[in-house]
């Protein structure tokens, strides 16, 4: 699992870019108390491009 600051430091993205990112709905998150968790699996597909149809 990925956290938000995770995906920053991946994408060399600010705070709020990487907020407006989780809640854009391109990849599988999930809540848990105020914590926004990131499926691994999911946001390498979502970069990698796997979630588009050929």
């Amino acid at each position: 699992m990925l956290e938000v600051k995770d995906l920053q430091d991946f994408l060399g993205i600010g705070r709020s870019q990487a907020y407006k990112l989780v809640k854009s709905n391109s990849f599988h998150t999930v809540r848990v108390g105020k914590r926004i968790l990131v499926s691994k699996k999911s946001f390498l597909k979502w970069f990698e491009g796997s979630h588009l149809s050929a």
